[in-house]
């Protein structure tokens, strides 16, 4: 499991090399680029909400900033366009860091604030790119979700704050 600042190696399958690093929630954000907001968005049952597309295997919910938005306002944006869900709560439990360290976008350092969040479902009318939502119980959600580009460590950081029961929300 990914510790603070902990590096790791990946490579995105486009000829590029990156280090990613996770980053605690009290410390300030990282330098880079902002690069958007991600949550795992639970229902008020304790469920976790999925989305994908196509042959995209399901992933939390989440993208990138637009406009000057700050982090949680990106992810209210996202969960609402994604997956037809409104935030009620959140809590910033991390960020990654992601630098490009070979290959066409060399030198680009990107990073993404991550959330635990509640959410009120909605019924499925998606009009973005995110063709699936599923609903499924905590303990199987890490199992159906893509980590991708080597990032398990920082991913199972993540989803064990998430599901942690002294995590406070704000």
């Amino acid at each position: 499991m990914a510790q603070q600042g902990e590096q790791f190696d990946y490579h995105d399958g486009e000829g590029q090399d990156w280090i990613a690093s996770w980053h605690r929630h009290d410390l300030p954000p990282p330098n880079g680029e902002r690069h958007g907001s991600s949550g795992i968005c639970f229902t008020s049952d304790g469920d976790i909400v999925l989305v994908g597309w196509d042959d995209i295997p399901w992933e939390f919910l989440g993208g990138r900033t637009e406009d000057a938005e700050d982090w949680r306002a990106t992810l209210d944006r996202e969960v609402l366009e994604e997956a037809c869900s409104s935030v009620e709560e959140a809590t910033l439990l991390g960020f990654t860091r992601i630098e490009c360290v070979q290959g066409p976008q060399k030198g680009l350092v990107r990073v993404r604030s991550l959330w635990k969040a509640t959410v009120s479902v909605h019924p499925w009318e998606p009009q973005h790119e995110i063709t699936r939502r599923l609903v499924v119980p905590s303990d199987q959600a890490l199992e159906r979700v893509d980590f991708g580009r080597g990032l398990g460590p920082i991913y199972q950081r993540w989803f064990d704050d998430a599901t942690r029961d002294d995590v406070t929300r704000s």
